[in-house]
């Protein structure tokens, strides 16, 4: 009688698995790491202080992220948030000062309402690519910014003692930023997995062929999804004005890119079709500690930017490898 040795399953090969099954767990490790260095590195860090502070810098981000996880599961991208954020947060300070805050919010939100509208329709309709299109409306409505600081220079800005309130504000330690963002993230997942609409991305992003011969219509999608997103940017804008109590025509330029990396560690594929928010989320979070540890470690802006765009490089290519062994 002969007995057949079951062989180990190699690590590598368990780690996919693992990856490819439980998106999370690998993420939530990766988390728990990267705060466990912290503390290592600096004893006493970690605290209910820094949690505070770091769900309040994260919470920007993973809304962002959010329009970069919707985008990307059509295989798109938009480029245009940090602008339509950055908009919405100086017009908003501008305009408060002459009108009531609810007009004035208002105000700042029709222009990410029309950004988004001409994001849909380019991509939609005119069938442009997603990273030219939202690009070209970016740098537009950067200009625009710039002619229309001109004009209210004289008049000064100001920030609503309510958004102070949301964006710094704590109650029984607990950052006040997540009476607006759990609805968000509620009704982001909500739409992804149980709605038709979230269904139609999922669609459109695996096989846009298919869904056309399915009846999509592919224009009304896309054109739905960017206006969802820049008006989620310019929420986010006004939020994170609120947090940073400065406007400026930069204000949330620097997000972009780390709202993509969020985006991708969260386990979203750029090429569509494959992702979800929960694991974006997540993503913030670890970029918001990472961010805290590499200005621990005194990195300069610049090596924290390359190092950004490496983890969505090595990222996409660990998720690539994972599906083509799957």
């Amino acid at each position: 009688m002969s007995t057949t040795a079951i062989q180990p399953v190699p690590f590598g090969r368990r780690l996919k698995r693992l990856m490819a099954d439980r998106p999370l767990i690998p993420l939530i490790i990766l988390l728990v790491i990267l705060v466990v260095v912290l503390q290592f590195l600096r004893p006493g860090i970690v605290n209910e202080r820094w949690l505070a502070n770091t769900v309040k810098f994260a919470i920007p981000l993973a809304i962002l992220a959010g329009c970069q996880t919707m985008t990307m599961l059509t295989g798109g991208i938009d480029l245009s948030v940090g602008t339509v954020a950055t908009m919405s947060a100086f017009i908003m300070a501008t305009q408060v000062v002459n009108h009531d805050p609810a007009v004035a919010i208002l105000i700042a939100l029709v222009p990410a309402v029309l950004i988004g509208l001409v994001n849909g329709i380019g991509v939609g309709v005119f069938r442009v690519h997603p990273l030219i299109m939202t690009l070209g409306t970016s740098l537009i409505g950067t200009g625009c910014l710039q002619v229309y600081q001109r004009t209210v220079i004289a008049s000064g800005a100001k920030i609503p003692p309510f958004l102070a309130w949301l964006g710094t504000g704590l109650t029984y330690g607990v950052p006040n930023a997540l009476l607006l963002f759990v609805p968000i993230a509620i009704l982001i997942v909500f739409a992804l997995n149980r709605t038709g609409f979230g269904r139609l991305l999922y669609a459109v992003g695996d096989n846009e062929g298919a869904a056309r011969l399915s009846g999509v219509r592919y224009w009304q999608v896309i054109t739905a999804l960017y206006v969802i997103s820049s008006v989620l940017a310019g929420i986010t804008g006004l939020l994170y004005i609120g947090l940073i109590k400065a406007p400026s025509l930069s204000l949330a330029e620097p997000l972009v890119l780390p709202s993509v990396a969020a985006a991708v560690i969260g386990g979203t594929s750029i090429f569509g079709g494959r992702g979800g928010y929960t694991g974006t989320i997540i993503g913030a979070l670890i970029l918001t500690v990472l961010t805290t540890l590499l200005t621990i470690l005194q990195m300069p802006e610049g090596a924290r930017r390359i190092l950004f765009g490496l983890i969505v490089l090595f990222v996409t290519a660990a998720y690539l490898r994972i599906i083509e062994d799957r």
